[in-house]
């Protein structure tokens, strides 16, 4: 069986954004770093929970507020210099696809 593409991208996103996380000085790896890598995961699950949930709709809208709580900590990053710009961009890009893929799946399910 296949991966939905947004799970593939969720998937692909957590194996390039977990060792970067992994790297952030002491005083933010365990606090901020942890609770971003712990949403990571938290979004995936959910992805695959929802894949085979006959009411997908309250899952897929806790997954989006999860994915913006990811995208303010991401721009946290770059404000406090955890992360140089172009990381910033390119996990703004991945963060923005899933969101586009997510939305697109909302939006399927609240019309059946």
């Amino acid at each position: 069986m296949e991966d939905l593409p947004i799970i593939q991208k969720a998937y692909d996103f957590i194996a390039w954004y977990a060792p970067i996380l992994s790297r952030l000085p002491k005083t933010h790896k365990f606090t901020l770093g942890d609770r971003m890598l712990n949403r990571l995961y938290h979004i995936l699950e959910g992805l695959i929970t929802a894949r085979y949930a006959k009411q997908k709709i309250t899952i897929l809208e806790s997954l989006n507020t999860e994915l913006d709580i990811l995208r303010y900590q991401t721009r946290l990053l770059l404000d406090l210099h955890l992360i140089p710009i172009y990381r910033y961009e390119y996990a703004g890009k991945f963060i923005n696809d899933i969101g586009t893929d997510l939305g697109g799946w909302l939006k399927q399910q609240k019309q059946r």
